[in-house]
């Protein structure tokens, strides 16, 4: 086990250890980068017109708007080797971002030129796998602890090849380095659910990636937030992952002198050009060669920074923005360091390439295994339910079930079976009630965890049909539940049909309907992924489906009538008639109903049309099982195209 260090006691980079449980299988990586440029499009909405630019037409005459490009990055070039730390510094804007995402192999699109390659040959699939990358924002779920965090992390980032108990010591190991003891046992939280700090949501984080022992780790401001110790231990804790081969690229905010001292190199960038790559302790001497000198000694990282912000101190109390200074640092990198980089760079390149071919033969592809893929399932399914419980189960959700129950319990109070009328209104309440309810949380479901998905599936965590399994199944307990208790409620206030297979097969119809509702929200949500829109969609779809759910209007326009025939409520409220009234002879000759007329028309009506007058019930269940596996068959193929 671990020793648990701590977290006011100072570390020295040897003394910090993970487990050697997966240290062995990590390949030494060296990163070059050539030449890198990154250019967007964007339309121009400053020409045209108001109402053209609102309707995106562009300008007065119809024309769509020009597009202009603009560029990130400049051509920058450099190379990490194992064991090392590049640390990329510069203003905020000066691409430092975008420098790492396509380091990372996270740019999308035609925009980005120039060569990015990992010993010696362009990023792979393999290499992505054993890349760990450090968002600037913390995308983790909410509910979990950050040792529940990390933990299933470990269980799904590893190799089967270790058990599970040697995953969960790598996990606390984690845990004890990066000083996350104490809150171990504490949520993670957000901006409405109050949970760690936000220096210790970081750490979470970094967490994350060095569970795996990454060959190269990559970290966007991975110190912020952080006050000035907890920096330097966080940076102390990447120089022993690099003292063990890993190689490290970071962009950070603001080092400290000690903080910049650990890093090996540094990439300085200024509007996406850069003013200087080589060793860190060597970036003072030669900014003042071309004639850049601190007037006191001070902070080398504040220096650069004044530099690549244009402005340089003169004496101890004043300073000036030069304007030609950034295009003199610029030209003296082009001219000095420039050809010196790509050199060094084109000079490793052979050896690299040979590196590879000789461990190529060694290196097995990665597939999904049944193993490996039933592994998957059961932890995202464990993490599933830990998360979503909380959601489902919030009081908020069961109040307004509960309140739901109790009214419709109330207002139905013991209704007469011969009130064929206030009857067939409860039956359709519940298949309103019970459409919307599910089908509007589920529309959130995929646009929600949109970000820690694509996060995961990035990083090679889980397939994404385990993942898409375990939601589905996590989910049937979560939403079989609390309609359970709706109908156990209302149905005996009511005093439907008093019998206990009545009662059994109208929740077996309840719950069919609600599976079948969640996966409308569902295909919607992953069809759409945005929130706003998607519940927008799924409102106007209820609302199409119980229009025509044939309780409001009988005689359907012709024009309208074929949305009936996918209503997943037309279905649902023929079921439940049929469990209550069967075919209807009944109540027909209860009421005195006859095919030619009779004074209780009204009543006569609605036993005419939707009694007697329903569909084949196993019509309506084959229409429903259909739709409960097509809508997550498109659900499916919707999160499948997302890249």
């Amino acid at each position: 086990m671990p020793s648990f260090v701590a977290e006011t006691q100072p570390k020295d980079p040897s003394s910090l250890h993970l487990p050697s449980l997966v240290s062995s299988s990590s390949l030494p990586l060296t990163l070059k980068f050539v030449d890198v440029s990154y250019r967007v499009k964007m339309a121009d909405k400053s020409s045209g017109n108001a109402i053209g630019r609102i309707l995106g037409c562009g300008s007065s005459d119809g024309s769509p708007p020009p597009v202009q490009e603009r560029s990130i990055l400049h051509g920058v070039t450099g190379m990490v080797s194992p064991g090392e730390i590049l640390a990329i510094l510069g203003p905020s804007g000066s691409g430092k971002s975008t420098l790492l995402n396509a380091l990372a192999g996270r740019l999308q699109g035609n925009g980005l030129t120039g060569s990015v390659l990992a010993n010696g040959r362009k990023l792979t699939k393999s290499v992505l796998r054993r890349t760990g990358f450090v968002t600037q924002d913390d995308v983790l779920y909410p509910h979990l602890t950050v040792r529940e965090t990390l933990i299933f992390c470990s269980l799904l980032r590893l190799p089967l090849s270790i058990s599970r108990q040697e995953k969960i010591v790598v996990a606390e190991s984690v845990i004890a380095e990066l000083g996350l003891t104490k809150c171990q046992d504490t949520i993670i939280g957000n901006a409405f659910i109050r949970g760690v700090s936000g220096g210790e949501r970081k750490r979470v984080s970094i967490g994350h990636e060095m569970l795996i022992n990454p060959s190269l780790l990559i970290l966007d401001e991975p110190t912020s937030g952080l006050d000035s110790t907890a920096a330097h231990r966080l940076v102390t804790t990447m120089a022993a992952l690099a003292h063990k081969g890993k190689t490290i690229v970071t962009s950070i905010h603001q080092p400290s002198s000690r903080v910049y001292q650990t890093f090996d190199s540094v990439l300085v960038l200024s509007e996406g050009r850069c003013l200087y790559y080589g060793k860190g302790s060597e970036a003072m001497s030669y900014f003042e060669s071309i004639g850049f000198t601190p007037s006191f000694p001070m902070n080398p990282a504040d220096f650069l920074l004044d530099l690549a912000n244009g402005v340089y101190q003169i004496d101890n109390t004043s300073e000036v923005e030069k304007p030609n200074m950034k295009q003199t640092l610029i030209t003296s990198y082009n001219t000095l360091l420039a050809p010196r980089v790509k050199a060094a760079c084109m000079e490793t390149s052979m050896m690299l390439e040979t590196m590879t071919r000789e461990q190529k033969s060694s290196t097995n592809t990665w597939k999904a295994s049944v193993l490996l893929w039933c592994n998957q399932l059961s932890i995202l399914l464990q993490r599933n339910l830990k998360e979503r419980k909380h959601e489902t189960f919030n009081a908020l959700r069961v109040f307004q079930v509960i309140t739901a129950a109790m009214l419709a319990g109330l207002m139905w109070w013991h209704s007469d079976f011969r009130d064929i009328q206030d009857r067939l209104g409860l039956l359709f309440f519940i298949s309103i009630f019970w459409g919307v309810f599910p089908s509007f949380n589920a529309v959130f479901a995929f646009p929600q965890e949109r970000a820690i998905f694509l996060k995961e599936r990035a990083s090679g965590m889980y397939t994404l049909s385990s993942y898409f399994m375990a939601r589905i199944i996590g989910d049937l307990p979560m939403e079989l539940i609390l309609p359970t208790i709706f109908l156990t409620v209302s149905y005996w206030m009511t005093e439907l049909k008093p019998e206990l297979s009545a009662f059994l097969l109208t929740l077996l119809v309840l719950l069919g309907y609600v599976l079948v509702s969640q996966g409308l929200g569902l295909a919607l949500g992953a069809a759409i992924m945005d929130a706003k829109q998607a519940s927008t969609i799924v409102t106007v779809t209820m609302l199409a489906f119980v229009l025509t759910g044939g309780f409001y209007v009988h005689k359907v326009p012709t024009g309208m009538a074929w949305i009936k025939y996918i209503s997943t409520t037309y279905y649902s409220y023929r079921l439940f008639i049929n469990v209550q009234y069967g075919t209807g002879d009944k109540i027909w000759s209860l009421l005195g109903c006859s095919r030619h007329g009779t004074e209780k028309v009204s009543s006569c009506k609605f036993v005419e049309e939707d009694v007697a007058g329903q569909i084949s019930p196993a019509l309506s269940i084959g229409a429903l099982l259909f739709m409960f596996v097509g809508y997550r068959l498109l659900a499916y193929l919707a999160l499948r195209r997302i890249k």
